[in-house]
């Protein structure tokens, strides 16, 4: 018991706040007693003052941001605990917290001192890293659908219908092109369509690349696999709603050992 007492007189729990070029900090006990005042460090300055400032027993604590994860993994080796706060439900408990105010980060250390902090799900760097996969392969998606659509808009303006076949395949290139078009759609339209170009080996190439990762995971992360590509970005995460990404009929991830696939449904 005496021993159990003496660490938590030792335990600082620390509240992180962070903002895009610095966070705040604040630190108060067990007993809600503030041991470190709250006070502003630039991220220029971030790794120098953990390292020299925090302690193996320190508990802490951040809000889920764009860059929690990245802030996440510097802090880990260097405190007890780290903890990544749901901002959304934060501010349902505090309903004074300001974003500018430096008090933020001591409302993070209390709320986490008296363990009613609402946290996230921390993913493991793979899970990340698959994320950013998908979050990357949707984008280029997407404008491979607009280049398609502005197309397409075309062809409707005109009362056009391409041959058979693929209508943006290379095969029908020499009647896109030889369309009696105005000099400025005709640009757009070529435009678009070296857009398309250029955009199929990469979606081929990402793909290839999330094949590859999913081949590397254990089986039994295939449950959290699923997961990942169905919850929010580390930039999204407790702020906006949940975000799928589509894939390419009759594409799956690469089966695992035990004959499984990790795709998304």
């Amino acid at each position: 018991m005496e021993e159990k007492a003496a660490v938590e007189a030792q335990t600082r729990f620390v509240g992180l706040d962070v903002h895009r070029r610095y966070a705040t900090v604040a630190a108060v006990d067990s007993k809600l007693q503030v041991v470190l005042t709250a006070r502003r460090i630039d991220f220029e300055d971030f790794d120098v003052w953990i390292r020299k400032h925090l302690r193996r027993t320190d508990v802490v604590t951040l809000e889920a941001t764009s860059n929690a994860w990245h802030l996440y993994d510097k802090l880990v080796p260097l405190v007890a605990s780290v903890t990544v706060a749901n901002p959304m439900q934060i501010a349902l408990i505090a309903k004074t917290l300001v974003k500018t105010d430096p008090r933020d980060a001591l409302t993070l250390a209390r709320l986490l001192a008296t363990g009613i902090l609402p946290s996230v799900w921390v993913p493991p760097v793979e899970v990340r890293e698959l994320r950013a996969l998908g979050g990357h392969r949707s984008r280029l998606i997407k404008q491979r659908t607009q280049a398609r659509n502005r197309l397409r808009a075309v062809l409707f303006a005109h009362n056009l219908f391409p041959p058979a076949g693929e209508a943006f395949g290379l095969a029908n290139r020499g009647w896109w092109e030889g369309l009696d078009l105005p000099a400025s759609e005709k640009l757009r339209v070529r435009h678009d369509l070296r857009i398309l170009d250029s955009l199929e080996p990469l979606i081929k190439e990402v793909e290839a690349e999330l094949v590859r990762q999913s081949s590397l995971w254990a089986p039994g992360s295939i449950a959290q696999a699923r997961r990942t590509m169905a919850v929010a970005s580390p930039s999204r995460v407790g702020a906006t709603s949940a975000q799928r990404w589509s894939k390419p009929a009759g594409w799956q991830l690469a089966a695992t050992p035990t004959g499984r696939s990790c795709s998304n449904g």
